[in-house]
């Protein structure tokens, strides 16, 4: 298994150090050429990089849902829906302290998941892991640049206001503080890799900094969702699941990542309903736009999406 899966973890990494690559040339030619990216362009490439994302996500009930026995099988799927119902009212009810809670959450989950991609990655080829201290100081910066630097980015201002003005008021007047403690982590972890000669995990960081600093906040972080994170934690869904794991086996690698895609594209055209309806029953809390509606179902699947992969996370870092 392993000398064919390593086939998969090399497309997703490649691919998504080429993704960032491609917006980093795209932003310098809008740069060289002194040409605004409208916010409404934005606002489009984050939905649709969002929509690009879910699919990784939506697969939960394939890899960490027991199948026997029945009841026990319902028992975790009821408790699955009520989390995310759950979760998503009480960020659309309480809008900032939501906000805080998922950027949190996100940052880590980011973080340990790249994190665990790597070690994964490891196994694939028959090598040693990394430490858990060395997973620990890289995952820090690699969840907390792609999500906090956008966000602390004062060109952000405009871009929440579109989505929902009270998030303007999410890092409580702290945006420099909050920026310089998530830079400082990513500069003693770059230390740390160039003096201990990782250099694999150095360039990871670069390009997740580039991104984070010089794209526009909306772009890098809609980027980082679909090209890094979404690509990456794919390719770790096709050991753990069965019929992409024999694909892997056989050496039909392409068809294992294709198998592990596909279940969860049910999942975008559920989301585009669901926000849609939303915006319609319920207008006082979703009607400010199609985006903040999608942010929300994606933000309330995020946490039992996290609590059923963190278990995984924690077994490779360990």
């Amino acid at each position: 298994m392993a000398s064919s899966l390593h086939l998969v973890y090399d497309w997703a990494r490649r691919w998504s150090r080429m993704g960032f690559f491609a917006t980093l040339l795209l932003v310098a030619v809008f740069n060289i050429f002194h040409t605004v990216i409208s916010l409404t362009t934005q606002l489009t490439i984050a939905l649709i990089a969002l929509l690009v994302g879910i699919p990784h996500g939506a697969i939960d009930h394939l890899i960490s849902i027991p199948r026997k026995p029945n009841n026990r099988f319902i028992a975790y799927i009821f408790i699955y829906i009520v989390i995310a119902v759950i979760s998503g009212l009480l960020i659309a009810t309480w809008s900032v302290n939501g906000f805080r809670a998922v950027v949190l959450m996100s940052a880590l989950h980011f973080g340990f998941g790249d994190a665990s991609f790597i070690n994964e990655r490891k196994d694939a080829y028959g090598k040693p892991r990394r430490s858990f201290v060395i997973e620990f100081i890289y995952a820090i910066p690699a969840g907390f640049l792609p999500v906090v630097l956008p966000l602390t980015d004062s060109r952000t201002a405009s871009a929440l206001q579109r989505i929902h003005p009270s998030l303007l008021s999410w890092d409580g007047g702290d945006a420099r503080l909050i920026r310089n403690i998530v830079l400082i982590s990513f500069i003693l972890a770059l230390v740390t890799f160039i003096v201990r000669k990782k250099f694999d995990l150095v360039i990871d960081l670069l390009f997740l900094a580039a991104l984070s600093i010089f794209a526009p906040p909306l772009i890098a972080f809609a980027t980082y969702f679909g090209f890094w994170h979404a690509l990456r934690h794919t390719a770790r869904l096709v050991p753990k699941l069965e019929k992409s794991r024999n694909l892997a086996i056989s050496g039909a690698w392409q068809k294992a990542i294709t198998n592990a895609i596909t279940p969860g594209l049910y999942a975008v055209i559920g989301t585009l309903l669901l926000a849609a309806t939303l915006m319609i029953t319920i207008p006082d809390k979703f009607s400010s736009s199609l985006l903040w509606s999608t942010l929300l179902i994606i933000w309330a699947l995020t946490v039992p999406h996290m609590i059923s992969t963190a278990r995984f996370d924690l077994k490779v870092l360990r």
